[in-house]
């Protein structure tokens, strides 16, 4: 078998375990085995299996429960379900009820292998059109990419289609956050629902209560009538968080309880309110750094980070910076109303060499000024606005050994453009190229790259951690 697959048991009796361990691994399998079926959904978001065979009868949580729970948040999972001939009724009810295959007690060691198998190809087919689905919305949304780093965020909403779970999103500023976000959304039950983005970062502090509860008239000076939250607004739906590390720390205690008991009370109400909401967060800041700083509550980072999707930034996506410069040239011109423009040769291979630090959203935006601005059809470098050209001449000056004015030049753009945290961004830019060309030239040994840059390994570690997060 060229590749291994993922197979979890779970039963009671450790006979039954090692039988189908042994059976299993000997024909290539990875099997991992668990006596209960207490903890197994926690774990499948760390990891998880391409098949589940459960038993039925088990102390605690039984089969039956397990297969209710695992059809609710993670229904591709195709799940064989073992049971003794007194349990048949039962094992009927949960093939009903999502069930891939029952396997009566006692059974063929043969038989089992071949339901693996045969669970297993049609797992493996289901992701894939999840998967191709996935791709198609995204892609109508506005997320264009056949880059591999890419692919595994088609991927990633494939596997999450209608699933319930909390998902964050992590990316750089102008990456598409809020595109995957909605994707996500489009691509789950709650479609039909509200999708409802509030960017943390853009609200005052003393209106994100409001903002996000709802208030009852009368609850401050101004406020003449009822107003719904956006927890109410989202009710049945999706609820985007954008920049949740910008959160405060009241909110953040006020948002770990909605996530806890489902229910909140608005500005100056008494009664509690129930929703039902999947929350997708997203940041452009490393969480576990705010968190190890105690400015944001770890057990809240805990409960959001259920499951993570990292977008990359178009620096490690090349290859798609034409698919996105002709695409948002289609988008502009519709917007405008004009006729579409095309790049030549020459300008298209000077715009696929720039930087674009403003990821997406800067590359979305050049667009629509060169829609604009370009008086004929076709687009030539000498149609490029000099914002354009000295972006260039900075890469060059950086490369020709002046590093300093092309750093100068990079950090003017950026305050032009108003980007936000600038100086955090900047250093972390800068620490993180100090620490990869250390550990190039140790050949990636980190006590050696620690040393030369005057860190202690420890930290150096948590700084490599830090930039992948």
């Amino acid at each position: 078998m060229g590749e291994k697959i993922k197979v979890w048991v779970v039963d009671d009796d450790r006979s039954i375990r090692w039988v189908l361990e042994t059976a299993l691994k000997r024909e290539g399998y990875q099997v991992t085995s668990f006596e209960s079926a207490e903890g197994i959904l926690s774990l499948m978001h760390k990891d998880m299996p391409d098949v589940l065979l459960t038993d039925i009868r088990m102390p605690g949580k039984n089969g039956i429960e397990l297969l209710a729970e695992l059809q609710q948040r993670f229904p591709s999972l195709p799940v064989i379900v073992m049971t003794a001939h007194s349990d048949m009724d039962s094992a009927v009810s949960a093939y009903d009820g999502g069930a891939f295959e029952y396997l009566p007690k006692p059974f063929d060691v043969d038989e089992v292998v071949h339901q693996v198998e045969r669970a297993y190809e049609h797992h493996k087919k289901r992701v894939s059109v999840d998967n191709i689905r996935a791709q198609e919305e995204a892609t109508e949304s506005g997320i264009i990419g056949s880059a591999p780093a890419m692919q595994a965020v088609f991927r990633a909403i494939g596997r999450l289609s209608r699933s319930n779970i909390t998902v964050m999103v992590n990316g750089e500023s102008g990456t598409g956050k809020e595109l995957v976000a909605k994707a996500l959304h489009q691509h789950s039950l709650r479609k039909e629902k509200p999708f409802i983005a509030l960017n943390m970062a853009a609200i005052p502090k003393d209106l994100l209560e409001s903002e996000l509860f709802g208030h009852e008239k009368g609850a401050f000076t101004g406020a003449t009538s009822r107003r719904k939250g956006r927890f109410e607004q989202a009710d049945g739906g999706t609820l985007f968080l954008d920049e949740i590390g910008d959160m405060p720390a009241d909110m953040q205690t006020r948002l770990l309880r909605v996530l806890s008991d489902g229910e909140f009370f608005s500005v100056g109400g008494h009664q509690p309110i129930n929703v039902d909401v999947r929350i997708i967060a997203a940041t452009h800041q490393g969480l576990e750094k705010l968190v190890e700083e105690k400015l944001f509550r770890e057990d809240l980072f805990h409960r959001l980070n259920v499951v993570r999707i990292r977008i990359p930034p178009i620096r490690e996506r090349r290859e798609d910076i034409p698919l996105l410069l002709n695409h948002f040239l289609s988008k502009a011109a519709k917007e405008l109303s004009d006729d579409v423009k095309v790049l030549d040769a020459e300008s298209m291979k000077y715009l696929s060499s720039l930087p674009w630090s403003g990821n997406v959203r800067q590359i979305e935006n050049t667009c629509h000024l060169l829609t604009a601005m370009c008086p004929s059809h076709i687009i030539q470098l000498d149609d490029l606005p000099d914002e354009l050209k000295s972006l260039k001449a900075a890469e060059e000056t950086l490369v020709e050994g002046d590093w300093l004015e092309g750093a100068k030049a990079d950090i003017a753009k950026r305050l032009l453009a108003a980007e936000p945290d600038i100086a955090k961004r900047v250093v972390a830019s800068i620490e993180k190229l100090l620490i990869m060309q250390a550990l190039e030239v140790t050949n990636g040994r980190r006590q050696e790259a620690a040393k030369l840059l005057g860190l202690g390994r420890n930290t150096l570690t948590r700084k490599i951690k830090d930039f992948s997060a």
